[in-house]
Parts: C-alpha cells; structure tokens; sequence
C-alpha cells in the first residue's frame, strides 16, 4: 500500500484545486443509528475512532451557538414544532405544526409573526472549535432557506405558494436567505480564511425531474443564492452545492451562479448519467458523492459496493476532481459490511 503524503485538508484542497492529491479523498454522512452500527462492528468507542479507522477525509463544521429567546421544547427558533417519526431502523424529526400555514397574505405575517433575528447567536466561540481539527478541512455556514419555508407554511402549501401566492415565497425567502447570508458572514469574519467551504444547498430534484420548473427556480432561487456564493467567495471559500435528485436540467443555470462543490450525485435518477455529467461538466464542478444509498450501499451485496467504488473513482474520478462519498446520509438499513467495503476499497484503490 502506498505511504500517505498528506493530510485530509491538504488531500481536499488539493481536489478543490485541480491539483493531484496523494489519493482521491473520501467524506462521510450517516444518520445516528447507522453511525453506531458501523461503530460497534468495527469494536470502535467513538465516531472520530471509526472515521480515523475507515481512512476518512471527514470535515469538521463550526458553527455559532443560540443565545437567543427561550424556545420551547421541540420547537425551532422559527417557531416550528417536530416530533420523532420512527421508520422501522431509525427515528427522524419532522415538522408538525407550520406556523406561517394560516396566512393569506405579507401583512398577515407582518402582524403576527416575529423573525429571527441574526443576533440571536453568538460567534465567539468559533475560533476555539478549530482547536485539534487543524489537519482535517473545515466548512461553516448553511443557507437552505426554501427547506424552511417548507416548514413555516407546510410542505404542500409551499408549492402552491410559487404559482398561487409568490409575494408570499418572495417576502418570506428574502427573510430567510438574509438569515443564512449573516451566519455565513458572521462565520468568516470571525475566523479569516480558516473555513473551506459553505453550504449554499436547496433541493430541487425528484426521481425523474425537477421538483419546481426551471422559470421558478430562476425567479425565486437563482438571484438569491447567487448574492450568498459571491459571499462566500469574496471570503476566499468555495460553495458546496448539495442537491438532491434529477437536477440535470438546472445544472448549467447553477454552475453560472457560480457554485463550486456539487452534492450527492444521484445517479440512478433520471438524466444523471455521470459519464455524461462528467463530460459536460467535470472542469466547471468538483464531485462529491456518488455512492448510491437507494439500492447499493442499502441492498447490494458487498461486491456490489466494491464494483460501485471502482466504477466511480474510473468515471467520476478520471482526471481528478472528485470525492467519494455517500449519495446523502447512510441509512442503518445499510449492513455495516457495506460500509466498510466501501471506504476500503476507496482507500486500496484511489491513489493517483
């Protein structure tokens, strides 16, 4: 086996270069019940021994704490309510009570609503979060606001709103990206040039199209995101793009609002090929994902998984750019032998 030459931030920035890295670095997301299968497979006593175990190039995030008024339990700063939804494998959070559904209009919310406000967090920590994590690449900031949205209004209500009521959308979202555009700022400002990338996310893509038409999309989303990644930028940081599903269409609309790092990569949807997506695409955006959670890592056997590795390190990763991940959280469905077959596989065969 070769000798590692760098480490985990040098092997990302060297990817987010376009420079050769000693091999293709590999990332990790998994809800908390397949993170602890996985740990007690491999007889680990935390998630950091498990990534370190696996070879993963984890990123560490930094992020403000709330200071802010009391929130009731279960409740976000927003005013949202969740309750623990079990799926058989699992538990995941999930809105219950929207507290912008009841309104019909910009003033209704204006009379009865109070928005966060930026200052209900405090950054004055952030510079110690990076105390240990120095050799590991570091990302702050998230701006998702049309994932709120969905919350504050309800999931079907919010698609309705795009053609019934866009004031609505527009007001609401300037609101909301004004949120993610401080935490991003706030975030950079504290620690100058430390943090690699912020997420600028929205999920736009279903099984085998967009969620939205592209005419929505460039009205509601496209000025607004653009505003951030230009933040972001000017901060000397790239955008991560994550962004689920069939998102083929958009795609050149997104890389020319100038997003950096696309996520996850989904290619058994629809029109993502990722020959083609690697051919068209590839010298504009760096990869990241590839392993298909929906069948693969879930229900493939582990020659399944090992053969998926290779075929995205020969096609994603061909000339480089690419980081190999799982396509959105491993689910604790996924048997930990898959895991594992994954990461060392990545790691046997991504030298370059």
């Amino acid at each position: 086996m070769p000798q590692e030459t760098m480490s985990p931030r040098e092997r990302w920035l060297a990817v987010l270069r376009r420079q050769n890295p000693d091999r293709v670095p590999m990332d990790y997301w998994a809800t908390p019940e397949a993170s602890q299968k996985i740990m007690k497979h491999l007889g680990c006593s935390s998630k950091r021994e498990m990534l370190e175990k696996l070879h993963v190039d984890f990123s560490v995030e930094v992020k403000p704490s709330y200071s802010g008024p009391s929130i009731p339990s279960g409740c976000d700063e927003f005013g949202c309510r969740y309750e623990m939804v079990n799926y058989g494998t699992g538990e995941y959070e999930e809105c219950v009570f929207h507290p912008l559904a009841q309104c019909s209009t910009v003033k209704d919310i204006q009379r009865s609503y109070t928005w966060p406000d930026p200052d209900w967090w405090d950054y004055s920590q952030i510079k110690d979060q990076l105390a240990g994590n120095e050799e590991y690449p570091t990302h702050g900031g998230c701006c998702e606001p049309f994932l709120v949205y969905k919350n504050l209004r309800g999931e079907e209500q919010s698609y309705l709103d795009l053609v019934t009521n866009p004031e609505i959308v527009h007001y609401c979202l300037d609101k909301l990206f004004h949120l993610g555009f401080e935490n991003i700022r706030r975030i950079h400002e504290q620690i100058p040039g430390q943090v690699m990338f912020s997420y600028v996310a929205e999920d736009m893509g279903g099984q085998n199209d967009l969620l939205y038409s592209p005419a929505h999309i460039q009205e509601f989303f496209l000025p607004r995101m653009k505003r951030v990644i230009d933040l972001v930028h000017q901060a000397g940081a790239l955008a991560f793009h994550h962004n689920d599903g069939s998102i083929r269409r958009i795609l050149p609309d997104l890389i020319q609002i100038g997003i950096d790092i696309l996520n996850p990569i989904q290619w058994r949807c629809k029109n993502m090929d990722r020959a083609e997506l690697k051919r068209e695409f590839g010298d504009k955006v760096i990869f990241h994902g590839g392993m298909d959670n929906q069948v693969t890592l879930s229900f493939g056997s582990v020659e399944d998984v090992k053969k998926e590795v290779l075929d995205n390190l020969r096609i994603l990763g061909e000339g480089g750019g690419y980081i190999l991940s799982p396509c959105h959280n491993i689910q604790a469905v996924s048997p930990p032998e898959n895991i594992v077959a994954m990461y060392q596989t990545g790691y046997e065969n991504g030298w370059t």
